[in-house]
């Protein structure tokens, strides 16, 4: 896999948040992460992008990616894939 830029919006209440921080530490997968709560304008730069105010998100080499979807969790596969990790789903 080659070096990506990741950027992780979130926030320290948020349970979704923890995890998808947990599968980019599990995967070594070095990251940003920039706290919605304590950061001015980030709230308002994912309302912008995204629409609303949902976290997690990752901006990953500058695009804008959803990891979890409401009801569903984290997704697992999708990161897998999105990051090239293999076949290797490992939940942490």
């Amino acid at each position: 896999m080659t070096a990506v830029q990741v950027l992780v919006y979130s926030a320290f209440w948020c349970r979704d948040c923890r995890e998808a921080k947990r599968f980019l530490d599990v995967h070594k997968i070095p990251y940003t992460e920039i706290d919605i709560e304590e950061s001015p304008g980030a709230a308002d730069e994912v309302i912008a992008r995204v629409g609303k105010r949902a976290i997690p998100q990752f901006v990953i080499d500058g695009e804008w990616i959803q990891p979890y979807r409401p009801g569903r969790g984290f997704l697992y596969a999708e990161m897998t894939a999105r990051f090239g990790l293999g076949n290797g789903l490992r939940k942490p």
